[in-house]
C-alpha cells in the first residue's frame, strides 16, 4: 500500500536559530548578494560591448557570469527573506523547484569551467590553430552543451525525488532545499535514491575535476619548452580560472562525494559556495586580467563623458 504524501509545506530551520545572529547575517549577506549581481552583470556588459574582449575566453567568461547570477538567485533571495521571517516556510513544490534550478545551474557551471579549461589548453598548446578549433560556432555549441548538461542532470535528480512519499516531519535542517536533507523527510527507504544521487552528483563532480586537473598538467608539461616570459603570460591567463575551480570544487566535492546514509550537512560550507563564491569570481577575473580592467576603464570613461555632455 502506498504511503500518502501529506506534506505540502516545509519549514527551513535556517543558518542560525538566534534572532540576533539572523539579523546580523542579513546585514552581511545582502551586500554580498548585491555585489554578486553587480559584479557579474558588469562582466556580461563589458564582454558584450567591448571589441577587445571578443576572444572565446571572454565569451565563456560572460556565460560563467550569467550562470553565477542565476545560481545565486536560486538560493540567496529565499535565504535572505528567511533571515527576517519568524517562520521560514516553503511549499513542497517550491522546494522541488529550488532543487531543480540549484542543480541545473550548479552543473552548468561545472561543465562551463571544464570547457574554459579546454579553451586554455587549445590557446596554449595549439596557438596556431586556436581560432580555427575554437571558432564562434564551436563556442556556441560548447556553451549550449553546458546548459544542456545541467538540464539533463537536474531532470535525473527530480525524477528520483518526486516519486518519494513525504509524510512528516516537515522540517528541513538547512537554509535551502537540497536532496540530502529532503531525503531525511521521506517515509520510505532512500538508500537506492541516495546511491543514484551519489553517483550522479559526487562522481560527476570528481570526474570533471580530474579532467580539469589533467588539462592543466598537459599545459604545464607543454610550458616547459617555452621561454620564461611565455610561461609567465600563459600561467597568468590560467591562474584566475584555477582559483575559481578550486573555490567551487573544493566545497562541492566535500559535501556531495558521500552517500546520503553517511551525509552530515555543513551549512557554513554551503554558504561559502552558494553565497560567497559567486561574488568572488568576477573579482578574481577582474583583478588578475589587464584586458578586463582596461575595458572596464574605457566603459567608465565613456559613461562619464556622456554624462558630462
Amino acid at each position: 500500500m502506498a504511503v500518502p504524501n501529506n506534506v505540502t509545506q516545509l519549514i527551513l530551520t535556517g543558518l542560525f536559530q538566534d534572532r540576533e545572529a539572523q539579523r546580523v547575517s542579513f546585514v552581511v549577506f545582502l551586500p554580498v548578494y548585491m555585489a554578486t549581481m553587480l559584479g557579474n552583470g558588469l562582466i556580461i556588459l563589458i564582454v558584450n560591448t567591448s571589441k577587445s574582449l571578443s576572444s572565446p575566453m571572454y565569451f565563456f567568461l560572460s556565460h560563467l557570469s550569467l550562470v553565477e547570477i542565476c545560481y545565486s538567485s536560486t538560493i540567496v533571495p529565499k535565504f535572505l527573506s528567511g533571515l527576517l521571517a519568524e517562520n521560514n516556510t516553503i511549499s513542497l513544490n517550491g522546494c522541488m523547484t529550488q532543487i531543480f534550478f540549484f542543480h541545473f545551474f550548479g552543473v552548468a557551471e561545472i561543465i562551463l569551467l571544464t570547457v574554459m579549461a579546454y579553451d586554455r589548453y587549445v590557446a596554449i598548446c595549439k596557438p596556431l590553430h586556436y581560432m580555427t578549433i575554437m571558432s564562434r560556432p564551436v563556442c556556441h555549441v560548447l556553451a549550449f552543451s553546458s546548459w544542456l548538461g545541467g538540464m539533463f542532470h537536474s531532470v535525473v535528480q527530480i525524477l528520483i525525488t518526486v516519486p518519494l512519499p513525504f509524510c512528516g516531519p516537515h522540517v528541513i535542517d538547512h537554509y535551502f532545499c537540497d536532496l540530502h536533507p529532503l531525503f531525511k523527510l521521506a517515509c520510505t527507504d532512500t538508500f537506492v535514491a541516495g546511491i543514484i544521487v551519489f553517483a550522479d552528483s559526487g562522481l560527476f563532480c570528481v570526474i570533471s575535476f580530474f579532467f580539469l586537473i589533467s588539462s592543466y598538467v598537459v599545459i604545464l608539461v607543454h610550458l616547459r619548452n617555452q621561454s620564461s616570459e611565455g610561461r609567465r603570460k600563459a600561467l597568468s591567463t590560467c591562474a584566475s580560472h584555477i582559483t575559481v575551480v578550486l573555490l567551487f570544487f573544493g566545497p562541492a566535492t566535500f559535501l556531495y562525494l558521500r552517500p546520503s546514509s553517511t551525509f552530515s550537512e555543513d551549512k557554513l560550507v554551503s554558504v561559502f559556495y552558494t553565497v560567497v563564491t559567486p561574488m568572488l569570481n568576477p573579482i578574481i577575473y577582474t583583478l588578475r586580467n589587464a584586458e578586463v580592467k582596461n575595458a572596464m576603464k574605457r566603459l567608465w570613461s565613456k559613461n562619464v563623458n556622456l554624462g558630462g555632455a
